[in-house]
């Protein structure tokens, strides 16, 4: 792996850890879609599991760092500079479901800044992470934003909003694998109201070091925020087209 700094390396070795359980787990969903008693529950357990494993490795490394988590809540720690955000699974009705596209997220955010993210997709082992002005990487291959002008020839993800847009859009039910996907040119833009700051935390920074543009995050707000990010080609284009959302 290229020259990665100590905390990210913490990050990696934290999200692999849990990403075990979560695929033992996922082998289970099938079973449990054909019981009486459905999957929810087995669900949130898995959740739990998942971010009880990632905050024990990353307060073993850094004992004093906060954190935000999205089972856990906030927790002001004596280093209130740094702090962890961690969705142990984003995309859980995906995994709910048996559909293999979700994602363990963990952000490093250093004051007012995410310095730090990495998006794990455990089910594909493709791992996407950034660290700030060090660009963004895929598996280890630096990646870029798309490239593409023409706004008809983009595909683009998009959450849950009223009207239906007249471009050509996906909802993959996972917020942190759709910024990914932005970073490494698989979708030229991204949209979604309502999201909560450990949806998108990691996704910011890979979006920003892949050389994409995203709206301005206040990061203090952990609920109801709104992304809009894709390349700097492609985005008033798209501000354009959703003007009416």
């Amino acid at each position: 792996m290229k020259s990665i700094s100590a905390n990210l390396n913490i990050m990696i070795k934290a999200s692999e850890k849990a990403s075990k359980i979560i695929i033992r787990d996922f082998g289970e969903i099938e079973n449990l879609q054909v019981s009486k008693k459905g999957p929810n529950d087995f669900v949130t357990n898995s959740d739990l599991k998942a971010e009880k494993i990632i905050i024990e490795e990353l307060k073993k490394a850094r004992p004093h760092f906060s954190l935000i988590s999205e089972e856990n809540g906030s927790q002001i720690n004596k280093d209130n500079k740094n702090t962890w955000i961690i969705d142990p699974i984003d995309g859980t009705i995906n995994f709910l479901h048996g559909i293999p596209h979700f994602a363990i997220s963990i952000a490093l955010q250093f004051k007012n800044e995410i310095i730090s993210g990495l998006i794990f997709d455990p089910i594909k082992n493709e791992l996407f992470y950034a660290e700030k002005d060090k660009g963004a990487f895929f598996n280890n291959q630096r990646i870029r934003v798309s490239k593409k002008k023409n706004i008809d020839e983009c595909l683009f993800a998009i959450g849950k909003i009223d009207n239906k847009p007249d471009f050509t859009y996906r909802r993959t039910g996972s917020a942190a694998l759709d910024m990914a996907y932005v970073a490494s040119g698989r979708f030229d833009g991204y949209f979604q109201n309502n999201l909560h700051l450990w949806d998108i935390a990691a996704g910011i920074i890979i979006v920003k070091e892949a050389g994409g543009i995203i709206n301005e995050i206040d990061l203090a707000n952990i609920k109801n925020i709104k992304v809009l990010a894709s390349s700097v080609e492609i985005n008033g284009k798209l501000i354009e087209k959703l003007d009416n959302f």
